[in-house]
């Protein structure tokens, strides 16, 4: 049988950002978005069996097998982490390993843009970060939780299922809290963690309605809490929380909405262009007093023209994100149009513009000369 180890370093070497692991075939990484097969020998459901054994112990083995799925996180020799789903497919082991980066990138090197930091320095409310699976939603908020630390003396807790970035204290105190580990369930740690005197709370994902209930319950007391949901867009977002509650609950949810959400950031990675490796594009809606109009008087349908008005106060469509990123030089003209929510607006927008020159460091100096 092939070390775990040995085929994750493997991964590390070619900088997969993921790893698959499926009884009777070799494993295979994803790199830039392509699958590849790893020069392995096919893994039995004997060696995907021991694996993960090996990496989650007996007492939490019987937990996977009753539920025939765990999350957990491992990591190798080297120190890389990496996040992990251990699951059961045709009756076989399958495992589904995420990279987890060593280092937690700035807002800055994210290319994410400089609205976000402005976020960090709210002092409550709810921001979401969305994005369907794999979209960097988590290397968002630690990039958020990262910024917040290097300013502010603040008490942060974190509530992730697995932890991904281990966060240093540098002015603040953080305490990371690892669902099935530190606390049972994400329901558990947000009915306790209102006892443990946090300045900023962040949950690992919105999953449904008591992690919802307790997580808007938290920003409504007074406190700023990050969150995530699996979800395309800011309409979409807020649709999807008003949509978890009963009928009978939610105009209550959609005043509670408007009176605490300050924030939905959604984004989508592309390929980057200009070398190896994956770039964000963002949708971002800040929550104004037309937004919150909006939501508290069910007219969400509203909410895409908010956005494309408000530009001056740091919103913006994905479309423009995209399209600036492709100025840039960051992305593909096909992929640009062909991911874009209306590609016959985006195919006519990609043409050099003033609106999108990006002035480079010698010509800056040029004009003070």
């Amino acid at each position: 049988m092939v070390d775990v180890k040995t085929i994750l370093a493997t991964a590390i070497e070619n900088e997969a950002s993921d790893v698959h692991i499926n009884a009777g075939m070799p494993p295979v990484l994803r790199k830039n978005t392509e699958l590849i097969d790893m020069d392995f020998p096919p893994v039995t459901n004997d060696d995907a069996k021991e694996m993960v054994l090996a990496m989650i112990g007996p007492d939490k083995f019987k937990r996977f097998e009753e539920n025939r799925d765990f999350d957990f996180s491992t990591t190798i020799d080297d120190g890389n982490r990496f996040r992990v789903n251990a699951h059961y497919q045709r009756d076989t082991i399958a495992i589904s390993f995420r990279v987890i980066p060593n280092q937690v990138l700035s807002i800055d090197d994210l290319h994410l843009p400089p609205i976000v930091k402005e976020l960090t320095d709210l002092p409550r409310g709810l921001v979401l970060v969305t994005g369907p699976t794999g979209s960097g939603k988590s290397t968002t908020l630690a990039a958020m939780i990262g910024l917040i630390n290097s300013k502010y003396g603040k008490h942060i807790i974190t509530l992730e299922d697995p932890i991904e970035y281990m966060i240093a204290n540098e002015n603040s105190m953080i305490e990371q809290r690892e669902i099935g580990s530190d606390c049972p369930e994400f329901a558990s740690g947000l009915r306790h963690v209102l006892r443990q005197d946090p300045d900023i709370i962040m949950v690992g994902e919105m999953r449904d309605l008591e992690t919802t209930s307790f997580t808007i319950t938290a920003a409504e007391t007074g406190h700023l809490v990050f969150s995530t949901l699996h979800t395309n867009n800011a309409p979409q977002t807020i649709e999807r929380i008003i949509d978890i509650y009963p009928a009978n609950q939610q105009n209550q949810i959609r005043t509670m909405l408007a009176n605490t959400l300050q924030a939905v950031i959604s984004q989508t990675l592309f390929k980057r262009l200009d070398q190896p490796g994956m770039i964000p594009c963002t949708e971002v809606l800040l929550c104004t007093s037309a937004t919150r109009n909006c939501i508290r008087e069910n007219r969400i349908y509203e909410i895409p023209n908010i956005i494309e008005t408000s530009r001056r106060l740091g919103m913006q469509s994905l479309d423009k994100s995209v399209a600036e990123m492709y100025f840039k030089g960051y992305v593909d003209r096909e992929e640009a149009v062909t991911r874009s929510t209306n590609p016959g607006k985006m195919d006519k927008t990609l043409v050099p513009t003033r609106e999108f020159e990006v002035t480079q460091p010698s010509d800056a100096v040029s004009a003070e000369k």
